[in-house]
């Protein structure tokens, strides 16, 4: 059974459950990781329902595998597969006020470094990832300026190019953006305000390759370990804030094709460095084709409603989200919520 059909298939209840299967991970190169969410939810009320929604990691392609999944929680908890926006979940719901609003889940993953083409994808699945979304339109603004920076260019692979070098030569990271900012492209193309974090960024990749014909996605998730090309494209041990989108379009004739020009932002960014040094130049031509795999991709989700969610919909699901009856928990304040994410390399 493919991990997906089983993930769909899931739904546990009561203080543990699991979901394990052994991924094939001798050949060189994948390592494993067990990461680990502790959430506390904290309310003023104590009579208050509270819901739960926690982003997991998935299958992906040849690179990412899950090897195991499983929680302890006071309360029935369920492994959702919300098909629509290819978003596994863990959900848990805490009705009665005397019973403490726990839960921590760990998930172990192997991954491997991403390099070059996958050729596979579906007829439907691309058109899938076609389609403009809320904060991603494809029209308007959003088509005239990718029409404007590929010109004449009519190759699917220097149609991406020139969008990729188009985002890292006029977006900047913006220190001060909360978590990693909205993705609401067309409001950063109308404004003029190229700048943001890997969310605004890597959306704006994905939405202009859209619009010109290519299909893409963003693929949100969060850093697991210490990069080995630089600092600041790695994070270990507390990983709370370390969540980061990536993004992916698909050449026809040769498959899914791995870029993330928000990371050559970051490292202009927090290593102080100018877009033309050498460290700069390297980091652009790896990042159009390559992912360093210190990283685990939760789901592709964009502008959707969860399951059973009363608020919303949401731009995206790479943290932690929670509902009560006075509205939702602010994801972005992990001591106020409360959860923590940690990451250890286990093998």
């Amino acid at each position: 059974m493919q991990r997906r059909d089983f993930i769909k298939s899931v739904a546990a209840a009561g203080i543990v459950g699991t979901v394990g299967r052994h991924a094939h991970t001798a050949e060189t190169g994948w390592r494993q990781f067990e990461i680990t969410y502790r959430i506390n939810i904290k309310d003023s009320d104590a009579d208050t329902k509270v819901r739960l929604w926690v982003p997991v990691p998935q299958d992906a392609l040849d690179y990412q595998r899950v090897l195991d999944l499983s929680w302890r929680s006071p309360v029935a908890t369920h492994v959702l597969w919300e098909a629509a926006s290819r978003a596994p979940i863990v959900s848990a719901i805490w009705i009665d006020p005397k019973i403490a609003r726990e839960i921590e889940i760990t998930a172990q993953v192997a991954t491997r470094d991403r390099s070059g083409f996958y050729p596979d994808a579906s007829h439907d699945e691309l058109a899938e990832y076609l389609k403009p979304t809320a904060s991603s339109p494809s029209d308007g603004i959003v088509l005239a300026k990718a029409r404007e920076i590929v010109g004449a260019r009519t190759a699917p692979l220097d149609k991406a190019r020139a969008i990729y070098d188009w985002i890292v030569d006029n977006t900047f990271r913006r220190a001060e953006t909360r978590g990693c900012g909205f993705g609401n492209i067309a409001f950063m193309l109308e404004s003029a305000d190229l700048g943001g974090k890997c969310a605004d960024i890597n959306s704006l990749f994905v939405g202009l390759a859209r619009a010109v014909g290519l299909p893409a996605r963003d693929f949100f998730g969060i850093r697991v370990a210490d990069s080995k090309l630089t600092k600041s494209l790695g994070k270990s041990g507390d990983i709370t804030k370390a969540q980061h989108c990536r993004a992916e379009v698909y050449i026809d004739t040769r498959g899914w094709f791995p870029v993330d020009p928000a990371d050559v932002r970051k490292v202009v960014l927090e290593e102080n460095l100018p877009v033309d040094s050498d460290k700069v130049r390297a980091l652009r031509e790896r990042l159009f084709g390559n992912w360093e795999m210190n990283w685990v991709g939760f789901n592709y989700a964009r502008d959707f409603k969860l399951p059973g969610q009363q608020d919303g919909p949401i731009g995206f699901l790479m943290y932690p989200y929670a509902e009560t009856t006075n509205g939702s928990k602010d994801s972005l304040d992990p001591e106020g919520f409360a959860y923590t994410i940690t990451s250890t390399e286990i093998g």
